[in-house]
């Protein structure tokens, strides 16, 4: 079952091309784009949920002429993912098939689109994933996290992380070079990060103990200083912070 993305500025033309792949016994979801950025958004928090996540896709139903970026320049920027879904081109003109199958595209189907020949391309892109070997599972590496950054996966060591801050559904990750934005909430981080020394300061921050240069009290408020950044500590969470700081250097 294809979960697909399709993406055309015509809101006729896109909503007569999600009629019919939604008509396909073999399509489980069909959402529409009505433009590169907006579809490029979708699928990285299509990557960032994972290949079995709520907001996955499979294929991208792509026409070519469009305004800002046009499909064959999308088309090259999923290139450079590290798990891009398929692409089926779709459009009102012949001449660039040359340079979409040189992108690897699944198929290219001429408007306007007949039911026939759109459930061909669902059967190729079908029969290209049940081909696809399954991306291995491994149990998740305790002492890195990965981030994405263009596409490109990094993985960066805990014990490298100064300190977390919350930013809604997201968590920003401080170390001393560089900062990162993944798609997991603070809460989260809280509860697997706690037997590694991150502890909650306040309702946007976690700190990790080891990076704590300095516990601060002026005029009634408390802050901790981590590399060259203060970070201001809640009431409620100063006196356990206070407690953690000095057992970890008693001992």
């Amino acid at each position: 079952m294809l979960r697909v993305l399709a993406v055309d500025d015509e809101n006729p033309s896109l909503e007569e091309l999600l009629y019919l792949l939604r008509a396909d016994p073999r399509v489980s979801s069909a959402e529409g784009a009505s433009d590169a950025t907006e579809a490029l958004r979708r699928i990285s928090r299509a990557l960032e949920s994972g290949p079995d996540g709520p907001e996955a896709i499979d294929v991208v139903f792509l026409d070519i002429h469009m305004p800002g970026l046009d499909g064959l320049d999308m088309a090259r920027l999923l290139t450079g993912f590290a798990r891009p879904p398929l692409v089926v081109f779709v459009t009102a003109h012949e001449g660039f098939a040359v340079q979409a199958f040189d992108l690897k595209a699944v198929d290219y189907v001429l408007k306007p689109v007949r039911r026939e020949r759109l459930a061909e391309a669902v059967r190729r892109a079908a029969e290209l994933l049940d081909a696809t070997p399954p991306i291995p599972v491994h149990e998740p590496d305790p002492d890195h996290i990965p981030v994405e950054l263009g596409g490109v996966t990094r993985f960066v060591a805990v014990d490298d992380i100064t300190h977390v801050e919350a930013q809604g559904d997201y968590a920003r990750l401080h170390t001393a070079q560089a900062s990162h934005l993944v798609r997991i909430p603070l809460s989260t981080l809280e509860e697997r990060w706690r037997a590694r020394g991150f502890v909650r300061i306040h309702r946007r921050h976690l700190v990790a103990l080891r990076h704590v240069d300095e516990l601060r009290l002026d005029a009634g408020t408390v802050s901790v200083l981590v590399g060259e950044i203060e970070l201001q500590v809640s009431r409620r969470h100063a006196r356990e912070l206070r407690d953690l700081l000095m057992r970890r250097t008693t001992g």
